[in-house]
């Protein structure tokens, strides 16, 4: 077994470490979750971790680590009498993105199930984790279902198996840790929520700082063994540390004062639900025994704040966590109380975790690890009076971007047929949830049992069996997979025209704010996203295919306009990408958005290779649809052309809001004969 790199010898990541250790101390906190950019040590933290959590006891050959003293009634494997245990190290259990529900939280055999009438349960890694720490590196690449069956077992403590009218339960009491890099797409508000508390992390500016981490982790990689031999008294001081703040934790006191500055803080940042009250309190409790202290404190109750509230406080999808720190202190001053005396020179400052630096760190600056000096900030002052304002030219036909109009809510755009695509929430598909429409003969294991199916295939054979006894006899031959619709995410690449025609008429606020509006939808039906743009004599890939839609909000609010309108380059582009796009992922099916006036110019015969390029993607049956920008009160209908030499559909920007009176929620397919 290899040996993990020591948590005292990370260097800075102070929230990282405190948010760890707090969970620790605490598992009902509710787990963390952790963001930041590739290379931050963030999975280095979570596995250094499981070196320092305190030895459990179970019960002997127990599959689902029971305690002895107070066993599970209904494990699986039981009934245990209470009793003496052995000892073994917590463990540390990681969920694979690309696992499966039964991998999870565990599978039946259903045809010992059906034949024998036993329940011979194989448990999954919720079972593993019981007691330990449950590591979800890219949690937010997992599919939602495991999310949602991951975090009920983290919130009731237990797991629950049905199938076909067999139930299993087992306890499932662990430390749920999710990393996340933000780049690769955000984890959705309601499931933020389900972790106690996030923490940002982020590679140090400080010259100092990356040089010790450079120092340590190549002393790490030339010798494990020695390495942390060299960091084991800190390791052992710390893990003593945290066994005397679990101890002390029962008579922490929260007074008065500290629930009504928690309930102040959590109003005053318009928090939905009661969840975050909850985790503040006990947070703010982890954080007063981690001091070896008794009473919750003010500054217990700030710290508390700035780890639970950032990921829930209410924002628009595309806004990066935070908290106003200035506004938390206005609020905690306004609702101090008697009992909230703060004492800024109590043990340990307050509850931070022991820097667990060796005598030859660099001096950190203060404020953490990764401040840099003030006089590093550009100024901003004088540059801005000088730029032209918001949609002026720059002097080269382009014009300076303008903001994106206020979203809205969409109407459904779905791609026609059925698909076999990653799970998500737009367009049709066979998938493993959803409502069952028929069966079939499982290609591979069996996952879905469809029980009606299966005694059918069964029945006629009972007597060629020599059936003599009430249980059915079932053979593997006779097993019928499910056959399941649900939904499926879609690749929705984004064709915008920035030329001088959509910017003429002052149309880009507007269709900036329709763009914005779907790419909102594309987030919440879990798709991935593409922006292309053309203008000029060309077009260009602002934001190749990826699942990280905020990036695509961010290129568009800097999009520029100006120039001509080579409607064939942009769909030329759009071939090009979505040709690669189907190598790389053949099951997610594209869906082309195209928003422009339809006014081609620029170049020899635009209209005519306009029509040529966008009948390309009618030979290749890629569903598409034209959001009409045009305006004013003689129309053209050229973007109405457009969409039926795509084979696709039009819909103007009135028609694309959800609430227009302009007709009923529509998708791709209802649309072609209209724009045909």
């Amino acid at each position: 077994m290899s040996t993990p790199y020591p948590f005292t010898a990370i260097v800075g990541q102070d929230d990282l470490r405190l948010g760890l250790l707090l969970n620790a101390v605490s598992p009902a906190v509710g787990g963390v979750l952790v963001r930041g950019e590739k290379g931050t040590a963030k999975s280095t933290a979570v596995r250094a971790l499981a070196a320092l959590m305190p030895e459990v006891s179970v019960v002997p050959g127990c599959r689902f680590s029971c305690a002895p003293e107070a066993p599970d009634p209904a494990c699986p494997d039981g009934p245990h009498e209470a009793g003496s245990g052995v000892s073994r190290a917590a463990r540390t259990v990681e969920l694979p993105v690309g696992a499966s529900e039964d991998r999870l939280v565990g599978a039946l055999d259903i045809e010992r199930a059906l034949a024998e009438g036993v329940k011979a349960f194989e448990p999954g890694l919720l079972a593993d984790a019981h007691r330990g720490i449950l590591y979800v590196d890219e949690v937010n690449l997992l599919h939602d279902h495991l999310v949602d069956l991951l975090l009920d077992a983290a919130a009731m403590g237990a797991s629950y198996v049905e199938r076909e009218g067999v139930s299993v339960r087992h306890a499932a009491r662990f430390l749920l840790v999710g990393t996340m890099n933000p780049e690769e797409g955000e984890l959705r508000p309601q499931l933020l929520d389900r972790f106690g508390l996030t923490v940002e992390v982020a590679a140090s500016r400080e010259t100092g700082l990356r040089v010790e981490v450079v120092r340590r982790r190549l002393a790490y990689d030339d010798d494990p063994a020695a390495f942390a031999a060299q960091w084991a008294d800190e390791e052992g001081a710390l893990r003593a540390r945290i066994v005397a703040a679990r101890a002390l934790l029962p008579q922490v006191r929260l007074g008065d004062g500290a629930l009504r500055q928690i309930a102040a803080t959590c109003a005053a940042f318009e928090v939905d639900g009661m969840r975050a009250d909850i985790v503040m309190a006990r947070t703010a409790t982890a954080l007063a025994a981690w001091a070896g202290r008794t009473d919750v404190l003010a500054e217990d109750v700030r710290q508390a704040a700035l780890l639970a509230l950032p990921h829930r406080r209410r924002r628009n999808p595309f806004d990066a966590p935070g908290l106003d720190e200035d506004k938390l202190d206005d609020t905690l001053e306004q609702n101090s109380g008697e009992d909230d005396d703060p004492d800024p020179d109590g043990p340990d400052g307050g509850g931070r975790p022991p820097e667990g630096d060796g005598p030859d760190t660099p001096p950190q600056p203060e404020g953490g690890a990764d401040d840099t000096p003030a006089q590093s900030v550009p100024e901003q002052g004088g540059e801005k009076e000088q730029e032209p304002a918001q949609g002026q030219s720059t002097g080269s036909g382009e014009q300076q971007p303008v903001r994106a109009g206020e979203p809205f809510r969409t109407k459904m755009l779905s791609v026609p047929g059925l698909g076999e695509g990653a799970a998500g929430r737009r367009s049709r598909a066979r998938t493993e949830h959803g409502r069952t429409t028929g069966a079939r003969r499982p290609q591979g294991a069996l996952t879905k049992l469809h029980l009606a199916a299966t005694v059918r295939a069964a029945a006629p054979h009972q007597r060629a069996r020599g059936r003599s006894g009430r249980g059915l006899v079932v053979r593997r031959d006779d097993l019928r997979q499910a056959v399941r619709e649900g939904r499926e995410g879609n690749l929705v690449l984004f064709v915008v025209d920035a030329s001088g025609s959509m910017a003429a008429r002052q149309r880009m606020t507007a269709v900036k704010g329709a763009v914005l509006s779907l790419l909102m939808d594309a987030y919440q039906r879990r798709d991935k996203v593409g922006l292309i743009t053309f203008r000029g004599k060309d077009a260009e890939v602002v934001l190749p295919p990826t699942s990280s839609v905020d990036a695509a909000a961010a290129r568009l609010e800097m999009l520029p306009t100006g120039g001509r309108t080579p409607v064939a380059a942009g769909l030329l582009k759009a071939h090009d990408v979505l040709r690669v796009e189907r190598l790389r992922d053949p099951s997610r099916r594209p869906l082309l958005v195209v928003v422009t006036d339809g006014r081609a110019t620029g170049g020899p015969e635009p209209v005519a290779l306009a029509s040529r390029a966008a009948r390309l993607h009618e030979v290749e049956g890629t569903a598409s649809v034209v959001v009409d920008c045009e305006s004013g009160p003689v129309r053209l209908g050229l973007a109405v052309s457009l969409a039926g030499e795509l084979g696709g559909t039009a819909v103007t920007l009135d028609e694309l809001r959800a609430d227009s009176i302009a007709g009923l929620v529509k998708d791709v397919q209802s649309y072609s004969g209209r724009a045909a």
